[in-house]
């Protein structure tokens, strides 16, 4: 079975940004609250739907629910952009995208606190799930806000909609 790598190696940062530390993966999702960044990106298609990815069930946080298209963890001594490009390479197997910053703020949870990093394009081309994913598909956005608190997403995901406005 697929599993996260808890000792994988998180910077933590302050509220700026500025890395102060670092931490594993394990100690960052134990309700140490300690700030480590993230990126997300919303990949919309010409249609004006939004793709989301269904997080699979062996996940550490979350698992089973629709979440943004692609969400990673920035990795110590990663810019912001090579994350972003990572993740959206092994996630969904697309590089051509011009991904625009609009928003970053912190996330909290009982087991976390992150500083997420929120981009969108719109992407027209093959999306190819990995398996760390359990699939996906676009949504209409009328879809999607039917959906709002029926448990289905993420809490990040309908938090994110809200805070910035996403559509």
């Amino acid at each position: 079975m697929n599993q996260d790598n808890q000792q994988e190696i998180f910077p933590i940062v302050d509220e700026d940004g500025n890395i102060i530390s670092s931490a594993t993966r394990g100690e960052c999702h134990s309700g140490s609250m300690l700030l480590h960044p993230v990126i997300h990106l919303h990949v919309f298609n010409s249609k004006g739907e939004l793709y989301l990815q269904k997080r699979p069930e062996w996940k550490d946080v979350q698992p089973g629910k629709w979440d943004t298209s692609v969400g990673g963890h920035v990795d110590l001594g990663e810019s912001i952009e090579i994350a972003l490009k990572r993740e959206a390479k092994e996630e969904l197997g697309i590089t051509d995208f011009i991904p625009e910053q609009f928003a970053h703020y912190i996330f909290e949870s009982a087991r976390e606190r992150e500083l997420v990093f929120t981009h969108k394009t719109i992407y027209d081309g093959v999306i190819s799930p990995s398996d760390e994913l359990d699939g996906g598909r676009f949504w209409s956005i009328e879809e999607i806000k039917a959906n709002v608190g029926t448990d289905i997403f993420t809490p990040n995901f309908e938090g994110e909609i809200e805070r910035t406005k996403l559509f």
